[in-house]
């Protein structure tokens, strides 16, 4: 593609502010190729794309739709086998006693639990 780029060379790229390919410096390199560039028109930073705009939302459902239907494939392929017979852990029977003694838990008094208190910050009014 290019050779011998240095930093503040000028090169193409889509920026993603202007949303167009436009001229950009470069503004880091790695191993020898840009890293980050500079538009030279509205002048942000980004990663460098090789010239190459994002897909659309249009491109983006398309592929999401596509995946579904794999992983819908997937999923019946895998219930359709047969299932191995995996060892079932059972509960422990008793439960060791807690260090601190809390009195009764909601459980055994049928309430529900209580909700957390709220922080409130500085400079916020409670409504």
């Amino acid at each position: 593609m290019y050779s011998d780029l240095r930093l503040g060379d000028v090169i193409d790229d889509f920026c993603v502010k202007c949303r167009r390919l436009t001229n950009h410096s470069i503004v880091s390199l790695l191993s020898g190729a840009a890293a980050k560039v500079r538009c030279r028109t509205c002048y942000s930073d980004h990663d460098y794309r090789n010239e190459q705009a994002p897909p659309s939302k249009k491109e983006l459902a398309k592929q999401k739709e596509l995946y579904n239907a794999v992983l819908a494939g997937a999923s019946a392929s895998v219930q359709a086998a047969p299932e191995e017979a995996s060892p079932v852990m059972e509960p422990p029977e008793e439960r060791a006693p807690s260090a601190v003694a809390e009195g009764p838990s909601d459980l055994e008094t049928g309430s529900a639990p209580r909700p957390a208190a709220k922080k409130t910050t500085k400079g916020t009014r409670k409504k």
